[in-house]
């Protein structure tokens, strides 16, 4: 779709603007204006992303936990940015990656409308009184410095001043550009006036921000041409509204890349901006009379229809506010009701779009969900491998009394299972991981990604091991065969306890997982290996188990116990602690005594201070709820 529209609209744009540079010298200065003002949102937002390294982002993540929150944090990050759009398609992304609701995704959309209307306020407040170029240059000098500084955030604040400079020029050209413009053409001879000439301008002011991908910029045409006296302040207001509803498009394209969710956002941009232009187009007349309330009680001037102009985009925003804010409940229910949740196939990425890929912070985070339904569909594999039923494996109360008793064996074509369920993900996983340029990610989020690609792969290298041992164990465990069934049911079991583990840890709060408990389980898989290779040398010297049956079970019990370990370790990776300093305390209480020693040489311990013994005050000082966590994921 997004093809399609570039193909009908870029040459028609194109074209255009030709005829337009041809016919006029003022046209030329006028779109040389609209050009400068869009770079200068281009080098705002690329700064914003400097300077806060995602702050936006983290920001967002965290601002969505109620709808006045939402209204809140989008109206301010709309006023910062300077762009309305480029927030709702960071909340669609978000709301791909599951790292929002949908009741707060509506929030921040209908507080990025109503932030958009501080641009309208800054252009006729400002833009239109005094001489901003003269501030534009200055201002351009000193950023060029500051972009060609290594650190990312001066370079960050330099493009940010860079953005403003161009704003501020953007702003001055389009204001000059009219101006010469209407000593040689009287646009207001093409003005209309009755529902006709609303619904039309309307319509105009729908198509320039699409084409333009930008309401602020259609806002800065519109009231620099209503100042220069181009345009009637009743055709303006149509342009206005036009330019909400427009600012709609971006926002759709970008849904098509996003999953579900994120379209349902898209459909709630559309509805939000339609209704409250709807209401502004039947109540107009009402509206202009509030306006000129305002105006009177605040000051404005009679004329100075700009500034009307920009509370009248104040006006009518704040009423699609107060519309939608007790509506968000139904119209979520409807969005669900139009744009059904279908399950998608467990073999096909549930979170991995172009659309969670525009930003860092979104692609972690459904890599981390995506590495999840991974671990997900992997454990289901290993526990069918088994010959054992998930939900009663995990609800079984005493787990060898189920394992040992479990003898059907099951019709599973391991290979198809794992080419559908496994391998498809693991691919994606990869894609996305390095879907972007190393040098466009920051550093410990790129970190992140590479351990998680990494829990990817030993879950899969699990899987691969319990299918080396699948065949010989439902061989010796479909009947009772003595010994060596004995053997192959410890195994079972051990494998059977570290995935209910496993499954627990996925199904705890996030606030509450330690990771600890699985030093000490891998720990525990090397001892039980060394055991099980002491009973099988004590069973074939009683001669209960024939050489070549000890040898088959001692490969499938270095399969098993290499799964276990890999299991366990991917799931170190994917649950690792966030906090890096709960993670360090963590990895401290994990330490052996041979660990604790190799500190003594380590440069980076303070002079006099015995690192064993400092060890072990942390390991008395830990809370003891960190050291119970271990037990809460246990089930004996």
């Amino acid at each position: 779709m997004k093809r399609y529209v570039r193909r009908i609209l870029l040459p028609a744009v194109f074209v255009a603007m030709a005829l337009g540079f041809y016919t006029s010298a003022n046209f030329q200065e006028i779109a040389g204006g609209v050009a400068i003002f869009l770079f200068g949102m281009l080098t705002l937002e690329e700064g914003f992303n400097l300077f806060g390294g995602g702050v936006l982002e983290r920001m967002l993540s965290r601002a969505t936990k109620s709808v006045s929150r939402s209204v809140l944090f989008g109206a301010t990050a709309s006023t910062l940015m300077q762009s309305s759009t480029l927030v709702s398609v960071i909340s669609i992304s978000f709301l791909s990656a599951g790292l929002m609701t949908l009741a707060g995704g509506i929030g921040v959309i209908a507080g990025a409308n109503l932030g958009s209307s501080t641009g309208a306020w800054l252009i006729a407040g400002l833009g239109l009184k005094i001489n901003i170029a003269a501030f534009a240059l200055p201002i351009l000098a000193l950023a060029i410095i500051l972009v060609f500084q290594k650190s990312k955030p001066l370079r960050g604040a330099g493009y940010v001043l860079v953005g403003v400079g161009f704003f501020f020029l953007g702003i001055h050209y389009m204001k000059e550009g009219f101006d010469s413009f209407s000593e040689q053409f009287d646009l207001t001879e093409y003005a209309m006036g009755g529902v006709g000439g609303l619904l039309l301008y309307t319509l105009i002011g729908f198509i320039a921000t699409a084409i333009l991908q930008s309401s602020h910029a259609t806002m800065v045409l519109v009231i620099t041409a209503l100042a220069a006296g181009q345009l009637t302040y009743e055709n303006a207001l149509a342009l206005s509204i036009g330019a909400n509803v427009g600012t709609t498009v971006t926002a759709v394209l970008g849904s098509m890349t996003a999953n579900y969710q994120g379209r349902r956002l898209a459909l709630a941009h559309v509805i939000f901006n339609v209704s409250a232009a709807t209401v502004a187009l039947v109540f107009i007349i009402p509206l202009k009379m509030a306006v000129t309330w305002f105006s009177d009680l605040v000051g404005i001037a009679p004329d100075d229809f700009a500034l009307q102009l920009a509370v009248f985009h104040t006006l009518f925003n704040i009423i699609g506010v107060l519309i939608i804010s007790p509506l968000v409940g139904p119209l979520i229910t409807l969005l669900e009701r139009v744009v059904p949740a279908t399950e998608p196939e467990v073999s096909k990425p549930r979170y991995l779009t172009v659309a969670v890929a525009a930003f860092p912070v979104t692609l972690r985070a459904a890599v981390a969900k995506e590495v999840e339904h991974l671990f997900a569909n992997a454990t289901e594999l290993i526990v069918h491998g088994l010959n054992l039923h998930r939900h009663q494996l995990y609800a079984a109360e005493d787990v060898g009394e189920y394992v040992t008793g479990a003898r059907e064996i099951f019709d599973l074509d391991f290979d198809q299972t794992y080419e559908q369920r496994i391998k498809v993900l693991y691919g994606a996983i990869l894609e996305y991981v390095n879907y972007r340029p190393e040098g466009d990610i920051p550093g410990e989020i790129r970190q992140r990604l590479y351990e998680l690609r990494e829990a990817a792969e030993y879950m899969v290298r699990a899987v691969k091991e319990v299918k080396r041992m699948r065949r010989n164990t439902s061989a010796y465990t479909r009947r009772d065969r003595g010994a060596v069934t004995a053997l192959y049911n410890d195994l079972r079991i051990e494998l059977a306890r570290i995935l209910i583990e496993l499954n627990d840890l996925a199904n705890a709060d996030p606030e509450d997982r330690s990771v600890l408990w699985l030093e000490e389980e891998r720990e525990r898989v090397q001892v039980d290996k060394k055991q099980a290779r002491r009973r099988v040398e004590a069973l074939m010297r009683e001669g209960r188990l024939k050489p070549n049956v000890a040898s088959s079970f001692l490969n499938d019990a270095h399969y098993a116990y290499r799964a276990m370990k890999e299991m366990l370790e991917g799931a170190r990776l994917l649950y690792a602690e966030a906090d890096p300093g709960m993670s360090e305390v963590e990895r401290l209480l994990a330490m052996d005594d041979d660990d604790l020693n190799l500190l003594d040489d380590d440069d980076d311990i303070e002079d006099g201070i015995d690192p064993i013994a400092w060890v072990s005050g942390w390991r008395e000082a830990v809370p003891r709820r960190l050291r119970t966590l271990r037990q809460g994921f246990r089930r004996r």
